[in-house]
Order: C-alpha cells, then structure tokens, then sequence
C-alpha cells in the first residue's frame, strides 16, 4: 500500500509536470481588440477569422490570448500591459491608430501588429500591417510602367486622409503630372473640377470655332460645324490619366463630374485606390473601365465563402487581414525556430498569405498587391 501511495504520487507529479511543460512550450501570441461597446462586432469577426486561421495551421504550439479593449487608449494600455505581463511578446490589434497612442509606455521587446494601415508617424514598435498607401502605389506604378502611362493627374480629397496620401506618393516615387487636392463637399465637386480641367476655357474654344467656321468661306463647312457640334468641347488635355484617391459616394461624384467636363474613362485612363471590391461600382458603367488595386480577389472570396459556412455571418476587410496576420506570426516564428524576439519583423522577409505577398523588413510591411478593372459591370485581373 505504501509503494502504491508513492507510485501514484509520482505519477500526479509526472503528468503535472508535463501539462506545465507543455503550457510553457506554447507560443502566446496577444489580440487586442473591441469585444464590448460599439465596434464590439468588427472585434467578434475578427477573433473567429483567427480561430479560423488558427484551425487551419494545425500546430498546438500557437495559442492566441484575446482581450477586450473597449476601442478606448487607456484600456488598450492597460490590457496590453497584462498581456506583457503574462509573458506575451507579439500582439495582434489594436485595430484603430488613436488606440495605438500610448502604447510607447510599455516595454520595447513588445511588438504590436496594427490593423491600420495609417503609417504616418508610427512608434518604433508598432507595426501597421494594414493595406498602406505605399503598397497602393507601387501597385499603380507597376500598373503605370506596363501600359506606358506617362503623365498621371493626381485628384485626392483635402481631408484625414490626404497625408497618408503623400506619404504613399512620396515613398513609392510614383510619377505624376499633377496633384489636385479636392473639398469634398458635394455641392463643390463639379465646379473645382470645371476650373481644374479648364472646362470652361474648352468649352468657349468650341463655340469660336463653330462661329469662326459658319463666317467662313472653307469648302463643306456645313460638314464641319456638324462635326462641331457633336462635340462637348474643343482642346487638349495634358495627360493621359487621373488617379482618384478617393472612396465610394465621393469617388463616383468626382468619375461623374470628370465624364461632365468632357474627360470621360474612354479619353483618359481612370484609376483609384483599393475598393475592395465595392460591389456598387458594378452597377457605375458610365464611370468604366475604372481600374485599382486590391488583394487577391479569388482568396477573398474563398475566405468570405468559408468565414460564412462556419459561422454563418458575414465577415469584413479587417478580420480577412487578421487571418492572414496569424499566419505570418506563425511563419516567421518558425523561420527563427519559435524564439520570440525583436528580430523578427526587422529581417527582410517574404511571406505569400491569402491577401497576397507581404513584404517584412526592419519593423515595416508593405503588401505586393494585385491589380483589376471593373468594365462592363465585371471584375477582371490585370496582374
């Protein structure tokens, strides 16, 4: 009885060693995200993508510890906190940049992986893996270079946005012609680009044309004035794209006031930033072929098909790029033999996700994206 005693001592010590081992062997990775209060369902989507991606790399060396941070600066502080505490050094969120703001109080060696993709005065370590304006542009220069598009006209609305903007410009050393910055109020739209594109001094060069042609004696003239005055107006434009920087209502307003001032899709070639496949531009022929960047539209649409089947909602933008966030962890983890460390996301690095390929090196990701067209009320791959 005495030895049976002992023997089953030693066993509850053996197996409570080896759970305590194994807990300690797993890899915690953090996610900080809303799971209460008004962005509470983007938080829910995205901590299912991740149990999603999480199922489907299969290695119980990863387990992710979610906390909830209220979309508020001090309780993402103080979660993030908690989680350093417990031992974590990589953390997946916050989702918002204004949530990212105290973040430089906690200890160096914590690494955060933003959903943002404001890259503009970023801390040292936080990484915004969102699509930045960067990739965008690289995207639309490739774009650029393989259909000889020389002398592209920026048009970018004077709002939030318009830094991130430049800094894209900037750091992808895109050519433009020209940059327009826009108000966006709906009211103003037409009339700036009337005096942006000349419209008006178009329009007039018309009409003197059609009277100097009646005045004259020239041979069929009565051909030409027909010819006239099939037109809108009557003068060159000095390139040969627009880049519209700019987002569903506003984007279609600024295309609809262009097509007005005589610059339709067919005259010059029309070009945006990532839409992620708004389904409403479809239905926009007068405004195609209109022509972005994006993520891999068959990998999105195979993650929205599985996010429904398992979970029977819809997902969105953000928890599609948490699952490919995950993977990424878990690859470069793997690379540096599941030591966690700082080194990881500063080595130059490539790995091919479900968006398409990140591109790590020294604390930054950029994203080689995709390229498509919407026209005749499709979606078709460029590159």
């Amino acid at each position: 009885m005495k030895y049976l005693i002992k023997f089953f001592t030693l066993l509850l010590f053996i197996i409570f060693f080896a759970s305590n081992a194994s807990a300690n062997n797993k890899i915690k990775i953090g996610l900080v995200v809303p799971l209460s209060g008004e962005n509470k369902d983007i938080g829910e989507s995205i901590l299912k993508s991740v149990r999603l991606a999480v199922n489907d790399i299969d290695d119980n060396k990863i387990l992710i510890v979610p906390k909830d941070n209220q979309s508020n600066p001090n309780q993402t502080l103080k979660v993030s906190k908690e989680l350093y505490d417990e031992g974590i050094k990589i953390i997946i969120g916050p989702i918002f940049k204004k949530n990212t703001l105290k973040l430089d109080k906690l200890n160096k060696d914590l690494i955060f992986l933003s959903f943002t993709n404001k890259i503009g005065n970023t801390k040292k370590n936080i990484i915004s893996a969102g699509v930045n304006s960067v990739s965008q542009f690289n995207a639309i220069k490739k774009f650029q270079s393989l259909n000889k598009i020389e002398r592209s006209y920026l048009f970018a609305p004077n709002n939030n946005i318009l830094e991130e903007i430049k800094i894209g410009v900037k750091k992808s050393k895109i050519k433009l012609k020209d940059k327009f910055f826009y108000d966006q109020n709906p009211t103003k739209i037409t009339k700036q680009i009337e005096d942006e594109t000349r419209y008006r001094i178009r329009k007039q060069n018309l009409l003197n044309e059609i009277k100097r042609v009646k005045n004259s004696d020239e041979i069929n003239k009565e051909k030409k004035i027909a010819h006239l005055e099939t037109l809108d107006t009557m003068g060159g434009i000095n390139f040969d794209s627009i880049i519209i920087a700019d987002f569903e209502e506003t984007l279609k307003s600024v295309a609809t006031s262009l097509i007005y001032t005589d610059i339709p899709p067919t005259r010059v070639t029309y070009i945006t930033l990532n839409q992620w496949f708004d389904k409403s531009l479809l239905n926009e022929s007068m405004i195609q072929p209109i022509f972005f960047p994006s993520v891999n539209y068959k990998n999105y649409m195979n993650y929205l098909n599985k996010y429904k089947k398992n979970y029977l909602s819809n997902s969105n933008q953000i928890a599609f790029l948490s699952y490919d966030l995950i993977g990424l962890v878990y690859y470069l983890l793997y690379k540096n033999n599941f030591v966690v460390d700082n080194n990881i996301f500063y080595k130059k690095n490539t790995f091919k996700g479900k968006i398409g390929i990140f591109e790590i090196d020294k604390n930054i990701i950029t994203h080689q994206l995709n390229f498509y067209v919407i026209e005749n009320k499709n979606i078709r791959k460029i590159f």
